[in-house]
């Protein structure tokens, strides 16, 4: 029976030295963690203060709904941590 000829795999070669690798653009996101924090503290001071003022503060037309407010902010605290790397 005839023997199959074996295939010949190309040596490893490196790539050419005269291609640069590729700049890679970090943005600067330090923003972020600052933005973070200051919303989830709004929110839960919000939400604080709500309660504990019997609802009056911090604004009394919005009745109850300063608790969604105080969320909305721990909300968007959430969305912006979405951002960090």
């Amino acid at each position: 029976m005839p023997k199959s000829r074996i295939r010949k795999k190309a040596d490893y070669t490196p790539p050419p030295a005269s291609k640069q690798a590729a700049n890679i653009k970090l943005t600067n996101r330090g923003w972020v963690a600052p933005v973070m924090l200051a919303m989830f503290i709004i929110g839960l001071a919000w939400i604080v203060v709500f309660y504990v003022t019997n609802g009056s503060l911090p604004i009394d037309a919005l009745g109850n709904w300063n608790i969604v407010v105080g969320f909305g902010f721990i909300a968007a605290g959430f969305g912006v941590s979405t951002q960090w790397k």
